[in-house]
Protein backbone atom coordinates (compact mmCIF):
# COMPACT_ATOMS: atom_id res chain seq x y z
CA UNK A 1 0.00 0.00 0.00
CA UNK A 2 1.61 3.60 -1.09
CA UNK A 3 0.77 6.52 0.72
CA UNK A 4 1.22 10.16 -1.19
CA UNK A 5 2.31 13.10 0.15
CA UNK A 6 1.17 15.79 -0.87
CA UNK A 7 4.06 18.23 -1.43
CA UNK A 8 4.03 21.87 -0.78
CA UNK A 9 3.02 24.52 -3.49
CA UNK A 10 6.32 26.67 -3.54
CA UNK A 11 8.48 22.92 -3.96
CA UNK A 12 6.06 22.30 -7.13
CA UNK A 13 3.34 20.24 -5.57
CA UNK A 14 -0.21 20.88 -6.27
CA UNK A 15 -2.34 22.41 -3.23
CA UNK A 16 -4.87 20.00 -1.76
CA UNK A 17 -8.45 20.08 -3.11
CA UNK A 18 -10.64 22.79 -1.21
CA UNK A 19 -7.28 24.51 0.37
CA UNK A 20 -7.27 28.46 0.76
CA UNK A 21 -5.29 29.58 -1.99
CA UNK A 22 -3.26 32.93 -1.71
CA UNK A 23 -2.03 34.79 -4.70
CA UNK A 24 -0.23 38.01 -4.89
CA UNK A 25 -2.79 38.86 -7.78
CA UNK A 26 -5.79 38.64 -4.71
CA UNK A 27 -3.40 40.75 -2.09
CA UNK A 28 -2.75 42.95 -5.01
CA UNK A 29 -6.36 43.70 -6.32
CA UNK A 30 -7.30 43.84 -2.13
CA UNK A 31 -4.71 46.93 -1.86
CA UNK A 32 -6.02 48.38 -5.00
CA UNK A 33 -9.46 48.60 -3.59
CA UNK A 34 -8.41 50.11 -0.45
CA UNK A 35 -6.57 53.24 -2.17
CA UNK A 36 -9.13 53.70 -4.64
CA UNK A 37 -11.84 53.47 -1.44
CA UNK A 38 -10.00 55.71 0.82
CA UNK A 39 -8.96 58.43 -2.07
CA UNK A 40 -12.86 59.09 -2.81
CA UNK A 41 -13.20 59.87 0.34
CA UNK A 42 -10.96 63.09 -0.13
CA UNK A 43 -13.65 64.29 -2.28
CA UNK A 44 -16.67 64.17 -0.02
CA UNK A 45 -14.11 65.72 3.29
CA UNK A 46 -12.98 68.52 0.90
CA UNK A 47 -16.23 69.21 -0.09
CA UNK A 48 -18.05 69.14 3.54
CA UNK A 49 -15.05 71.46 5.14
CA UNK A 50 -15.53 74.06 2.05
CA UNK A 51 -19.25 73.71 2.38
CA UNK A 52 -19.04 74.83 6.02
CA UNK A 53 -16.77 77.44 5.37
CA UNK A 54 -18.40 79.11 3.22
CA UNK A 55 -21.50 79.15 4.80
CA UNK A 56 -19.86 80.08 8.77
CA UNK A 57 -17.98 83.15 6.82
CA UNK A 58 -21.27 84.59 5.98
CA UNK A 59 -22.82 84.53 8.98
CA UNK A 60 -21.51 88.03 10.43
CA UNK A 61 -22.81 89.23 6.67
CA UNK A 62 -21.35 89.67 3.23
CA UNK A 63 -17.26 89.33 2.80
CA UNK A 64 -17.01 93.35 1.62
CA UNK A 65 -19.00 94.66 4.54
CA UNK A 66 -17.26 92.79 6.87
CA UNK A 67 -13.69 93.91 5.42
CA UNK A 68 -14.32 97.30 4.38
CA UNK A 69 -17.36 98.52 6.33
CA UNK A 70 -16.59 101.47 7.89
CA UNK A 71 -14.30 103.03 5.68
CA UNK A 72 -16.55 103.01 2.90
CA UNK A 73 -19.74 104.93 2.06
CA UNK A 74 -23.22 103.55 1.76
CA UNK A 75 -23.28 103.88 -1.78
CA UNK A 76 -19.47 103.26 -2.59
CA UNK A 77 -20.51 99.88 -0.36
CA UNK A 78 -23.15 98.94 -2.16
CA UNK A 79 -21.57 99.05 -5.73
CA UNK A 80 -19.00 96.95 -4.35
CA UNK A 81 -20.91 94.08 -3.33
CA UNK A 82 -23.17 94.47 -6.38
CA UNK A 83 -19.81 94.36 -8.86
CA UNK A 84 -18.58 91.34 -6.48
CA UNK A 85 -22.46 89.51 -6.91
CA UNK A 86 -22.53 89.10 -3.03
CA UNK A 87 -26.00 90.76 -3.54
CA UNK A 88 -27.47 87.67 -5.21
CA UNK A 89 -28.82 84.64 -2.81
CA UNK A 90 -26.25 82.55 -0.84
CA UNK A 91 -26.77 79.41 -2.94
CA UNK A 92 -26.09 81.14 -6.40
CA UNK A 93 -23.10 82.39 -4.63
CA UNK A 94 -21.92 78.69 -3.17
CA UNK A 95 -22.14 77.12 -6.72
CA UNK A 96 -20.49 79.84 -8.44
CA UNK A 97 -17.68 79.47 -5.73
CA UNK A 98 -17.99 75.83 -6.28
CA UNK A 99 -17.73 75.86 -9.73
CA UNK A 100 -14.81 78.21 -9.19
CA UNK A 101 -12.60 76.06 -7.39
CA UNK A 102 -13.14 73.06 -9.96
CA UNK A 103 -11.20 75.06 -12.30
CA UNK A 104 -8.63 76.25 -9.67
CA UNK A 105 -10.04 80.18 -9.51
CA UNK A 106 -9.93 80.95 -5.27
CA UNK A 107 -10.96 84.27 -5.79
CA UNK A 108 -9.33 87.84 -5.40
CA UNK A 109 -8.77 88.59 -1.34
CA UNK A 110 -10.96 92.17 -0.86
CA UNK A 111 -7.71 93.85 1.55
CA UNK A 112 -4.84 94.01 -0.83
CA UNK A 113 -6.66 92.73 -4.60
CA UNK A 114 -4.47 90.12 -4.83
CA UNK A 115 -5.63 86.41 -6.65
CA UNK A 116 -5.85 84.00 -3.73
CA UNK A 117 -4.26 80.91 -5.91
CA UNK A 118 -1.03 83.43 -5.91
CA UNK A 119 -1.48 83.95 -2.29
CA UNK A 120 -1.50 80.30 -1.89
CA UNK A 121 1.83 79.44 -3.84
CA UNK A 122 3.51 82.53 -3.06
CA UNK A 123 3.20 81.34 1.12
CA UNK A 124 2.25 77.93 1.04
CA UNK A 125 5.76 76.57 0.09
CA UNK A 126 7.17 78.35 3.06
CA UNK A 127 4.57 76.46 5.55
CA UNK A 128 5.16 73.53 3.84
CA UNK A 129 8.90 73.57 4.58
CA UNK A 130 8.40 74.73 7.75
CA UNK A 131 5.95 71.74 8.63
CA UNK A 132 8.64 69.03 7.04
CA UNK A 133 11.34 70.70 9.47
CA UNK A 134 8.78 70.08 12.63
CA UNK A 135 8.18 66.93 11.29
CA UNK A 136 12.21 65.86 11.22
CA UNK A 137 12.16 67.72 14.84
CA UNK A 138 9.56 65.75 16.19
CA UNK A 139 10.72 62.29 14.96
CA UNK A 140 14.46 63.01 16.23
CA UNK A 141 12.83 63.79 19.72
CA UNK A 142 9.95 60.83 19.26
CA UNK A 143 12.04 57.92 18.19
CA UNK A 144 14.94 57.94 20.07
CA UNK A 145 13.87 59.14 23.62
CA UNK A 146 10.47 56.78 23.26
CA UNK A 147 13.07 53.77 22.90
CA UNK A 148 15.23 55.49 25.93
CA UNK A 149 12.08 55.32 27.77
CA UNK A 150 10.90 51.72 26.37
CA UNK A 151 14.67 50.67 27.50
CA UNK A 152 14.71 51.40 31.10
CA UNK A 153 10.42 50.90 31.67
CA UNK A 154 9.61 52.47 35.30
CA UNK A 155 12.53 53.32 36.32
CA UNK A 156 14.29 57.13 36.40
CA UNK A 157 15.16 57.90 32.85
CA UNK A 158 11.36 56.46 32.13
CA UNK A 159 9.79 58.77 34.53
CA UNK A 160 11.67 61.91 33.15
CA UNK A 161 11.23 61.27 29.60
CA UNK A 162 7.41 60.64 30.07
CA UNK A 163 6.93 63.93 32.01
CA UNK A 164 9.31 65.62 29.37
CA UNK A 165 6.48 64.23 26.80
CA UNK A 166 3.87 65.17 28.91
CA UNK A 167 5.26 68.93 28.60
CA UNK A 168 5.76 69.00 25.58
CA UNK A 169 2.43 68.01 23.93
CA UNK A 170 0.59 70.22 26.68
CA UNK A 171 2.59 73.26 26.59
CA UNK A 172 1.22 75.62 23.99
CA UNK A 173 2.98 76.46 21.02
CA UNK A 174 2.93 80.08 20.88
CA UNK A 175 4.53 80.31 24.62
CA UNK A 176 7.42 77.38 23.72
CA UNK A 177 8.14 79.66 20.42
CA UNK A 178 8.24 83.25 23.43
CA UNK A 179 10.09 81.31 25.65
CA UNK A 180 12.87 79.84 22.60
CA UNK A 181 13.16 84.01 21.54
CA UNK A 182 13.51 84.95 25.11
CA UNK A 183 16.52 82.61 25.86
CA UNK A 184 18.12 82.36 22.23
CA UNK A 185 16.97 86.10 21.35
CA UNK A 186 18.37 87.36 24.93
CA UNK A 187 20.16 85.35 27.10
CA UNK A 188 22.12 83.81 25.14
CA UNK A 189 21.92 85.40 21.40
CA UNK A 190 23.31 82.44 18.80
CA UNK A 191 20.17 82.08 16.59
CA UNK A 192 17.88 84.69 15.01
CA UNK A 193 14.10 84.59 16.08
CA UNK A 194 11.88 86.20 13.21
CA UNK A 195 11.76 86.11 9.20
CA UNK A 196 12.85 83.20 7.24
CA UNK A 197 16.34 84.59 6.56
CA UNK A 198 17.94 87.49 6.86
CA UNK A 199 17.72 90.78 4.63
CA UNK A 200 20.76 90.12 2.21
CA UNK A 201 19.19 86.07 1.85
CA UNK A 202 15.82 87.59 1.33
CA UNK A 203 17.15 90.27 -1.79
CA UNK A 204 19.11 87.07 -2.97
CA UNK A 205 15.94 84.78 -3.03
CA UNK A 206 13.82 87.58 -4.60
CA UNK A 207 15.86 86.88 -7.56
CA UNK A 208 16.23 83.70 -8.17
CA UNK A 209 15.06 81.99 -11.38
CA UNK A 210 12.05 79.90 -11.33
CA UNK A 211 12.12 79.81 -7.58
CA UNK A 212 10.77 76.72 -5.62
CA UNK A 213 9.66 79.23 -2.57
CA UNK A 214 11.63 76.72 -0.45
CA UNK A 215 14.55 78.69 0.31
CA UNK A 216 16.72 76.12 1.70
CA UNK A 217 16.26 74.10 -1.93
CA UNK A 218 16.30 77.65 -4.04
CA UNK A 219 19.92 78.38 -1.76
CA UNK A 220 21.12 74.81 -2.82
CA UNK A 221 20.01 75.56 -6.58
CA UNK A 222 22.13 78.54 -7.16
CA UNK A 223 24.83 77.01 -4.63
CA UNK A 224 24.83 79.56 -2.09
CA UNK A 225 26.09 77.72 0.74
CA UNK A 226 26.12 81.10 2.71
CA UNK A 227 22.36 81.52 2.14
CA UNK A 228 21.22 77.92 3.13
CA UNK A 229 23.47 78.23 6.41
CA UNK A 230 21.07 81.52 7.13
CA UNK A 231 18.18 79.92 6.81
CA UNK A 232 18.69 76.85 8.58
CA UNK A 233 19.72 78.82 10.98
CA UNK A 234 16.21 80.90 10.79
CA UNK A 235 14.38 77.40 10.86
CA UNK A 236 15.71 76.27 14.04
CA UNK A 237 13.80 78.08 16.41
CA UNK A 238 10.14 77.74 14.46
CA UNK A 239 10.74 74.39 13.98
CA UNK A 240 11.68 73.00 17.08
CA UNK A 241 8.81 75.33 18.54
CA UNK A 242 6.31 73.75 16.40
CA UNK A 243 7.90 69.43 16.43
CA UNK A 244 7.60 69.50 20.21
CA UNK A 245 4.01 69.67 20.33
CA UNK A 246 4.03 66.67 17.98
CA UNK A 247 7.22 65.27 19.48
CA UNK A 248 5.74 64.33 23.37
CA UNK A 249 2.88 62.49 21.23
CA UNK A 250 5.80 60.21 19.05
CA UNK A 251 7.57 59.47 22.30
CA UNK A 252 4.73 57.95 24.09
CA UNK A 253 3.43 56.27 21.37
CA UNK A 254 6.77 54.77 20.47
CA UNK A 255 7.29 53.81 24.21
CA UNK A 256 3.92 51.91 24.80
CA UNK A 257 4.30 50.34 21.68
CA UNK A 258 7.55 49.07 21.97
CA UNK A 259 6.54 48.08 25.58
CA UNK A 260 4.40 45.80 23.77
CA UNK A 261 6.79 44.50 20.97
CA UNK A 262 9.32 43.76 23.94
CA UNK A 263 7.26 41.08 25.48
CA UNK A 264 6.17 39.45 22.59
CA UNK A 265 7.04 35.89 21.76
CA UNK A 266 9.48 36.30 19.41
CA UNK A 267 11.62 38.87 20.96
CA UNK A 268 11.86 36.80 24.33
CA UNK A 269 12.83 33.76 21.93
CA UNK A 270 16.02 36.56 20.86
CA UNK A 271 16.50 36.74 24.16
CA UNK A 272 16.88 33.10 24.85
CA UNK A 273 19.47 32.34 21.72
CA UNK A 274 21.66 35.84 23.41
CA UNK A 275 20.79 38.26 20.67
CA UNK A 276 21.65 41.44 22.45
CA UNK A 277 18.96 44.30 23.78
CA UNK A 278 20.02 46.83 21.47
CA UNK A 279 19.96 44.30 18.19
CA UNK A 280 16.65 43.45 19.78
CA UNK A 281 15.06 46.89 20.31
CA UNK A 282 16.34 48.28 17.29
CA UNK A 283 16.02 45.71 14.50
CA UNK A 284 13.30 44.01 16.00
CA UNK A 285 10.71 45.64 17.93
CA UNK A 286 10.92 48.79 16.80
CA UNK A 287 9.30 48.50 13.24
CA UNK A 288 6.07 47.00 14.56
CA UNK A 289 6.10 50.33 17.25
CA UNK A 290 6.58 52.58 14.58
CA UNK A 291 3.35 51.27 12.93
CA UNK A 292 0.93 53.29 15.10
CA UNK A 293 3.16 56.94 14.50
CA UNK A 294 2.57 56.53 10.81
CA UNK A 295 -1.31 55.71 11.25
CA UNK A 296 -1.65 58.95 13.11
CA UNK A 297 0.65 61.08 11.18
CA UNK A 298 -2.27 62.64 9.39
CA UNK A 299 -4.06 63.86 12.40
CA UNK A 300 -1.10 64.90 13.34
CA UNK A 301 0.15 67.18 10.60
CA UNK A 302 -3.01 68.53 10.92
CA UNK A 303 -2.49 70.17 14.46
CA UNK A 304 1.12 70.96 13.26
CA UNK A 305 -1.01 73.17 10.22
CA UNK A 306 -2.64 74.66 13.07
CA UNK A 307 0.08 75.74 15.14
CA UNK A 308 1.65 76.83 12.35
CA UNK A 309 -0.61 79.74 12.35
CA UNK A 310 0.92 80.77 16.28
CA UNK A 311 3.97 79.54 15.28
CA UNK A 312 4.76 81.96 11.94
CA UNK A 313 3.05 84.41 14.01
CA UNK A 314 5.47 84.15 17.03
CA UNK A 315 8.49 83.91 14.52
CA UNK A 316 7.45 86.25 11.46
CA UNK A 317 7.32 83.13 9.36
CA UNK A 318 5.58 84.89 5.75
CA UNK A 319 4.04 81.53 5.14
CA UNK A 320 0.05 80.91 5.19
CA UNK A 321 -0.24 80.40 8.87
CA UNK A 322 1.19 84.28 9.03
CA UNK A 323 -1.05 85.20 6.09
CA UNK A 324 -3.79 83.97 7.40
CA UNK A 325 -3.69 85.62 10.96
CA UNK A 326 -3.10 88.74 8.82
CA UNK A 327 -6.31 88.64 6.38
CA UNK A 328 -8.48 87.27 10.07
CA UNK A 329 -7.44 90.64 11.26
CA UNK A 330 -8.40 92.30 8.47
CA UNK A 331 -11.39 90.58 8.30
CA UNK A 332 -10.73 89.26 4.47
CA UNK A 333 -13.29 86.28 4.42
CA UNK A 334 -12.23 85.84 0.63
CA UNK A 335 -8.30 84.93 1.70
CA UNK A 336 -9.16 83.29 4.64
CA UNK A 337 -11.64 80.91 2.89
CA UNK A 338 -9.11 79.90 0.28
CA UNK A 339 -6.32 79.29 2.77
CA UNK A 340 -8.42 76.89 4.87
CA UNK A 341 -9.69 75.31 1.79
CA UNK A 342 -6.31 74.81 0.83
CA UNK A 343 -5.21 73.29 4.21
CA UNK A 344 -8.50 71.07 4.31
CA UNK A 345 -6.59 69.80 0.68
CA UNK A 346 -3.73 68.93 2.39
CA UNK A 347 -4.64 67.60 5.61
CA UNK A 348 -6.65 65.27 3.27
CA UNK A 349 -4.51 64.15 0.71
CA UNK A 350 -1.34 63.46 3.73
CA UNK A 351 -4.13 60.86 5.17
CA UNK A 352 -3.76 59.33 1.88
CA UNK A 353 -0.18 59.04 1.81
CA UNK A 354 -0.23 58.26 5.29
CA UNK A 355 -3.08 55.13 4.14
CA UNK A 356 -0.53 54.28 1.70
CA UNK A 357 2.37 53.67 3.47
CA UNK A 358 0.52 52.36 6.54
CA UNK A 359 -0.83 49.56 3.85
CA UNK A 360 2.25 48.71 2.81
CA UNK A 361 4.13 47.94 6.06
CA UNK A 362 0.78 46.42 7.69
CA UNK A 363 -1.36 44.47 5.52
CA UNK A 364 -3.94 44.33 8.62
CA UNK A 365 -5.35 47.53 7.91
CA UNK A 366 -6.60 47.15 4.19
CA UNK A 367 -9.01 44.39 5.55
Amino acid sequence: MSTTVALPEAAGGAPEPGAPVSSGKSAGSGLLRYLVIRFLLIIPTVWILTTLVFFLMRVTGDPITAALGGRLTPAQLAERIEAAGYDRPLLVQYFEYMGGLLRGDFGTAISDGRPVTQILLQHGTATLELVFYAVIVALVIGVPLGMLAARFRDRWPDAVLRILAILGYATPVFFAGLVLKLIFGAFWPVLPVSGRGSSSTELLMSGVVAPTGIYSLDALRIGSMPAFADVMSHAVLPAVALGLLTGGTFLRLVRTNLIGTLESQYVESGRSRGVSEFRLVTRHALRPALIPIITVMGMQVAMMLAGAVLTETTFEWNGLGYQLAEYLTARDFVAVQGIVVLLAVVVAVTNFIVDIIAALIDPRVRY
